[in-house]
Order: structure tokens, then C-alpha cells, then sequence
């Protein structure tokens, strides 16, 4: 399986392929309007912009399950993130990332790389010790927290999964090796 397999609702609850993504290297990523780590969206345009025209694209699925950080519907996440970070990659439909109602492409990415990789430092590990006092997942595959990247090859395999606290610049040494 792959993640090419996957259908996933737009903005406007239209049907989506994920198999339009044939061929580009993909950074899939579930977001949030109210977090600490909203300011990433800047970030991840950065990346977007630099790589978009060699096979690059960002997939951002919004989700409301991390202290209820997205609680807007998706026209108004989709003003915030335009208005305010400027973003310009697609933006879909909020989903469950975890739980009884957890779109089946997070299951499948989740089952792919199954361990979270929160990178090294004092950010990092402060922000594991947070994550262990909230306990908020029911299992250690589970989505730790919003802004957790998956990186997905050409070929439509997962690659990496990287926790909010993963340094960006390593993730785009992965995509650019990927390229």
C-alpha cells in the first residue's frame, strides 16, 4: 500500500486522489491555528516556495485534537493561514489524526513509521517531558501533538516522521536528498 491509495476531503469537502501526487516528494503534516508551533507555517511556506518547481509539496491536514487548537471551521483556518503566514500549499478538510474517528491516511502513515522522532536538544526533551505529563494518546504510534511531519518519497513510501520539535533544516536535507 501507499499513500497514493488514499482519497482525502479539500477545504470544501470535495474528493481528492492522493494519487494526483504521483511522483512529487510529499511532507504531510497535521496543523493548528492556536498552537505554539503555528508559527511553523512560516517554515514550511519557506520550504514550499524553494521546492515547489523540483517535485515538492506540502499536504496540511488541520486537526482540533491537541487542546482544541483548531477550532475554527475550514474556511476560517484557511483565511488565518493565508492571511497570516501566507501560505500557499494545499490545505484539506480537518481530520482526526487519532482515535475512533481517525482518517484512515493517518492510520496508514502512523502504521508506516510508527515511532515518533522528536530530534535532539532542551526543546526537544522539554517538549517529550510535556507531551508524557499530558498523556493524551492512547498508544506510542499515536500523533503526539500538532505539526507532526510525515516525508513521503516519490514512489509514494513513507520515509521519516518527525515530532513539532524536529529540526527543520534536517527535514530539508531528507526532501532535498529526495529531489
Amino acid at each position: 500500500m501507499k499513500i497514493y491509495d488514499f482519497n482525502v476531503k479539500d477545504m470544501k469537502g470535495n474528493e481528492i486522489s492522493l494519487g494526483d501526487y504521483k511522483g512529487v516528494v510529499l511532507l504531510v503534516v497535521n496543523t493548528a491555528t492556536k498552537c505554539g508551533f503555528t508559527p511553523q507555517y512560516n517554515e514550511l511556506e519557506q520550504l514550499y516556495e524553494k521546492y515547489k518547481d523540483k517535485g515538492f509539496d506540502i499536504l496540511d491536514f488541520p486537526c482540533n485534537q491537541f487542546n482544541e487548537q483548531a477550532p475554527e471551521d475550514n474556511d476560517e483556518i484557511h483565511k488565518f493561514c493565508t492571511g497570516r503566514f501566507g501560505i500557499k500549499f494545499k490545505q484539506f478538510a480537518k481530520i482526526d489524526v487519532n482515535g475512533e474517528n481517525e482518517d484512515s491516511l493517518y492510520t496508514f502513515l502512523k502504521k508506516e513509521k510508527s515511532v515518533p522522532n522528536f530530534g535532539s536538544g532542551i526543546k526537544a526533551n522539554a517538549f517529550k517531558k510535556m507531551i508524557k505529563n499530558i498523556n493524551n494518546t492512547s498508544s506510542d504510534s499515536d500523533i503526539q501533538w500538532n505539526f507532526t511531519k510525515f516525508l513521503v518519497d516519490r514512489e509514494g513510501s513513507v520515509i521519516g516522521r518527525f515530532e513539532p520539535t524536529y529540526d527543520i533544516k534536517k527535514i530539508e536535507k531528507k526532501i532535498e536528498e529526495l529531489l
